[in-house]
């Protein structure tokens, strides 16, 4: 097969690195490489921001809100008319599911749409001074050059939900694709000339440590939005510090999924599974930890692994498939570690819990009971298709037990107790709490998480307005001469 070989977008312009630097993109399918990349260097990510802040001030700048609006809406047009063919690079680039990526790419064009529409509903008031010569009101300005950085898990939608914002309220973006899967994004940068958006709006860079620390260190760049780990996001936050930019995080998860006795079982079952085995459970909202009741435990568990032992792994191109392979090799190390140590920690493995016997990054879906809640696993992000299962007895105990986590993006609750989904969906400590569903989105809802799972919110009306700055001005209204302080008396 062809090797495919991309170029990065600065100015409007397709190019490769400075030094001419490249990386090879595995199909994590097949194991083959499928694409060549460049390396950028920190002289290249200058040269994406300088574009950037220039455009803050060219055709861009001057453009009302409502033709930025437009531009928008073109673009989501033009995802939604290519979201096939994205959708296959996406899945050859990840290993995602071609059903699913196809689908985002669709979804994800009303994200755009849904901030088309929002650019021009952006305002300030005015302030009830009490002082009747003074007029005084705000005003929303863009913050400036953004800088995005985006993992390759949902990389069309996490881009999405800062691309979106920042342009409606008319900032400019440097975006940094992952440097495990980065030509999906180059592939949307393609749209970028067609939906009329000016050169230097929109950038595109791609490589690893080096151009990360080079884009959230640099001097010009005002606000970083970013989504990953918690290691890597100390080390964004440590770099904003060279530019005093605001900061946006989008971490890690290890979400609670709890079923309470009165639940519809088969809701449930059919909620867990698809929240930690789809998309291989290589999503920041899966839900990773099952507490299931122990009136039902029994029952619950049977139909559960029932369900993940017949689940079809396969190639992610195949609409037959149900489950595809994880994106690198390092994550299937990372998973049989913890594996192994869960069993050295008294858990039991209910099912999976190898690779599965197919060429490629396939892993079984796995299921652990984990008896202690001193094991390692049960904090752990593995970002794979690994459920961890604990018992509860009373609301309290899960309650206490589903906060015993250094995490804290989102949460399930399957109850058919209003009085107790809504004491339970305060108690719990995430941002994102489903009550009888699981990972429903829309971009009127916001989204983040809370204590080590980041801090910031994106989608929704007020991750517009997180990217502006308000500005306060006062009119003096009287035809008076302001006094002069210093005369003598």
């Amino acid at each position: 097969m062809a090797i495919s070989t991309y170029q990065m977008l600065i100015d409007g312009a397709w190019c490769d690195a400075a030094d001419g630097a490249r990386f090879d993109s595995v199909n994590p399918a097949t194991g083959d490489v499928w694409s060549n990349v460049p390396e950028a260097t920190a002289q290249d990510v200058d040269r994406a921001v300088q574009a950037a802040d220039a455009a803050l001030d060219g055709p861009w700048g001057q453009m009302t809100a409502t033709e930025r609006g437009k531009c928008l809406r073109r673009l989501g047009d033009l995802l939604a008319e290519n979201s096939e063919s994205i959708g296959r690079v996406e899945t050859t680039d990840t290993g995602k599911m071609f059903k699913e990526t196809a689908w985002q790419a669709t979804y994800i064009a009303e994200y755009l749409q849904f901030y088309a529409g929002a650019a021009d509903k952006i305002h300030g008031e005015t302030l009830p001074i009490d002082k009747p010569d003074m007029f005084v009101f705000t005003e929303r300005e863009p913050i400036g050059v953004i800088a995005a950085v985006v993992p390759w898990n949902s990389q069309m939608f996490l881009s999405a939900v800062k691309i979106g914002p920042a342009l409606a309220a008319g900032n400019t973006i440097v975006l940094k694709a992952s440097e495990h899967a980065s030509a999906p994004l180059l592939e949307f940068g393609k749209l970028v000339a067609q939906a009329g958006i000016p050169n230097g709006v929109v950038n595109i860079v791609t490589g690893g440590a080096t151009c990360g620390k080079a884009l959230t260190s640099h001097p010009q760049v005002a606000k970083i939005a970013f989504t990953g780990g918690p290691n890597a996001a100390r080390h964004v936050v440590r770099n904003s510090a060279e530019n005093f930019a605001e900061v946006s995080l989008e971490l890690g998860g290890k979400s609670p999924f709890i079923v309470f006795d009165d639940a519809n079982i088969e809701s449930a079952v059919n909620g867990c599974v698809a929240g930690i085995f789809g998309a291989t459970g290589q999503s920041c909202v899966a839900g990773s930890r099952l507490f299931v009741h122990d009136d039902i435990a029994d029952e619950f568990l049977e139909k559960l692994v029932h369900i993940a032992q017949n689940i079809c792994i396969g190639d992610p191109q195949d609409d037959a498939t149900e489950m595809g392979p994880l994106c690198t090799q390092g994550q299937i190390d990372h998973i049989q570690r913890q594996i192994a140590l869960a069993i050295e920690q008294g858990g039991q493995v209910l099912t999976g819990g190898k690779p599965a016997d197919l060429a490629g990054l396939y892993f079984e879906p796995t299921i652990i009971a984990c008896p202690s809640p001193e094991m390692t696993i049960l904090d752990t992000e593995l970002f794979g298709p690994v459920l961890t299962v604990q018992r509860f007895k009373s609301e309290d105990q899960v309650v206490a037990m589903a906060n015993d986590t250094m995490h804290g993006l989102a949460a399930g609750i399957f109850t058919r107790d209003s009085a107790r989904s809504i004491r339970m969906s305060k108690r719990v400590k995430a941002g994102i709490v489903w009550v009888n569903t699981y990972r429903a989105i829309s971009p009127i809802a916001a989204f983040g998480g809370v204590k080590s799972s980041g801090y910031g919110r994106e989608a929704g009306m007020q991750s517009v307005y997180a990217y502006t700055r308000p500005k306060t001005v006062w009119m003096n209204l009287s035809d008076d001469p302001i006094a002069n302080p210093f005369k003598m008396r």
